[in-house]
C-alpha cells in the first residue's frame, strides 16, 4: 500500500530587516518581537498534528522560529542544509530598493529560471536543491508528517514545482513570514497540494492525501 507523506513548508517569522534588505545566508539575523510571536503561533496552528519530524535550514532566523513548535510536540530541530535560502552571492545584504532599479531586477521578477546571482546561486539550481531536499524526507518518513522551515524563495519554488508550475512563474505565488504551505507526497503519484500561504487557521486537520 502506497504511503503519503505530508510535509509542512514554513517560511521564517519577521526579523527587523524583512521587506527592506536580500539577507540571503548572512549570519546573525534573528527573529524580531514580531517574528517571535509569529513563530509561537505556528506552534499553535499545528497544534493537534502528529508530527514525526522537524527540520530546518541551518539559518538562526529559521531555527528561531522552529523552536516553538519543537517544544510543544516535544520533536528535536534536525538541521537541513538543503532547506537553506537561495545563496544571493554578491547581492547579499543589498537593500531592495537599490535592487528594483537594476535591469538584471526584470529578470529576476519574469524570467528568473535563466538568472544566477552574481557570485552564487541560480534559481534553478535553488529549485533542483529543495525538491531533491523534500524527496529525501519524504523518503526517510513514509506516512509521516513532517515540518520544514525555510525561506520564501525555496518555499515558493518547491511550490511551484509541486504544482506542475514552470520556474519562470515562482514569482506569482505568495509565501508571507511565518506562513505554512502543505504538499502530500506519495510513491507514484504527483504531488497533492493543500494549502498554500496559510496564515490564520487552524492545521490540524490537514492529513497526506
Amino acid at each position: 500500500m502506497t504511503q503519503s507523506t505530508l510535509i509542512l513548508l514554513v517560511r521564517h517569522g519577521e526579523t527587523p530587516t524583512t521587506g527592506t534588505v536580500l539577507p540571503g545566508r548572512a549570519p546573525g539575523l534573528h527573529l524580531s518581537e514580531r517574528g517571535r510571536a509569529q513563530a509561537e503561533a505556528v506552534a499553535d496552528r499545528l497544534s493537534g498534528l502528529p508530527v514525526e519530524a522537524i527540520y530546518s535550514s541551518p539559518l538562526e532566523r529559521a531555527r528561531e522560529t522552529a523552536e516553538p513548535t519543537a517544544a510543544r510536540t516535544g520533536t528535536a530541530v534536525a538541521e537541513e542544509a538543503g532547506l537553506l535560502e537561495c545563496d544571493f552571492g554578491d547581492w547579499t545584504g543589498a537593500a531592495l530598493a537599490g535592487l528594483t532599479g537594476l535591469p538584471e531586477w526584470q529578470t529576476v521578477q519574469h524570467n528568473p529560471s535563466v538568472f544566477r546571482f552574481p557570485n552564487g546561486e541560480g534559481f534553478s539550481g535553488m529549485q533542483a536543491r529543495i525538491v531533491g531536499t523534500l524527496e529525501t524526507l519524504r523518503a526517510a518518513h513514509p506516512g509521516g508528517v513532517v515540518v520544514c522551515f525555510s525561506h520564501a524563495d525555496p518555499i515558493k519554488a518547491a511550490v511551484a514545482h509541486a504544482l506542475g508550475t514552470h520556474l519562470d512563474l515562482f514569482q506569482r505565488i505568495m509565501i508571507s513570514p511565518a506562513s505554512v504551505s502543505a504538499i502530500s507526497y506519495a510513491d507514484g503519484k504527483a504531488p497533492a497540494v493543500l494549502t498554500v500561504n496559510s496564515t490564520s487557521e487552524p492545521l490540524s486537520g490537514l492529513r497526506p492525501a
